[in-house]
């Protein structure tokens, strides 16, 4: 019980951090969210439920803070913060040895012996390792703008009906310039997200491979770290 309270805790925790990052884009004025930084690094250490979570908290904190402007529909986009943890998770399930942290979890293994063979083979761990975090982060690219636009286009329909001649200005600043305006809308949500998710996603893996990295010097950390092996042995 109390390990699940920290648990807890800590996922609002990253769900806060999440938003910090948000926040700072939105005050640098960058095009970009990298509100999943820490849903990717909860997924990797602790399996796909408080990734989950962290996801849903991240969008539940936030758009509960900003309500009067977006309203209630924005709370559907913590479906894409979910889809963020699910997607991290079946990637660490499909890439055990490239993913795993198990060398880094237990310390007192020689690096000699974590990479078993000639310097050659732990480079080749190493570009494979990269190789799956750039797919990884394409595969978040593809889903989050596929998934974003259905929402995104869900509650115009929603506005439409209501009256309300509200739209989502992540699509509207680019469609104007990027898309003719005979297409479709579902089509102009989904293409307006992917030249800036693709960056987004780019920066959001590697951020939170080296927040994971780090965290796992911690002592409590390294202690409650569930292994990919442990992770990806569900029933």
């Amino acid at each position: 019980m109390r390990k699940t309270i920290i648990m807890l805790l800590l996922c609002i925790a990253a769900s806060l951090f999440n938003i910090a990052f948000n926040m700072l884009c939105l005050l640098l004025d960058l095009p970009l969210y990298l509100d999943t930084i820490l849903t990717v690094s909860i997924t990797l250490l602790y399996g796909p439920l408080w990734g989950c979570l962290t996801g849903a908290f991240t969008n539940i904190i936030a758009n509960t803070i900003y309500f009067d402007v977006h309203g209630w529909p924005s709370y559907l986009f913590a479906l894409c913060n979910i889809a963020t943890a699910l997607i991290t998770w079946l990637f660490v399930c499909f890439f055990r040895r490239e993913l795993s942290f198990a060398s880094l979890h237990h310390s007192k293994v020689p690096a000699a012996e974590a990479f078993p063979g000639p310097e050659s083979r732990r480079l080749d761990a190493a570009i494979s390792r990269l190789i799956v975090l750039v797919f990884l982060a394409f595969a978040l690219c593809l889903a989050m703008s596929i998934l974003g636009g259905l929402i995104s286009a869900f509650i115009q329909f929603l506005l439409t009906v209501q009256g309300d001649a509200r739209l989502n200005p992540a699509s509207t600043q680019l469609s104007s310039t990027l898309f003719k305006r005979q297409m479709p809308v579902l089509a102009v949500e989904i293409l307006s997200r992917i030249p800036m998710n693709i960056i987004d996603r780019l920066i959001t893996v590697f951020a939170a491979y080296g927040i994971v990295k780090g965290a796992l010097r911690l002592p409590w950390i390294k202690h409650n770290f569930t292994t990919t092996e442990d992770l990806c042995q569900t029933k």
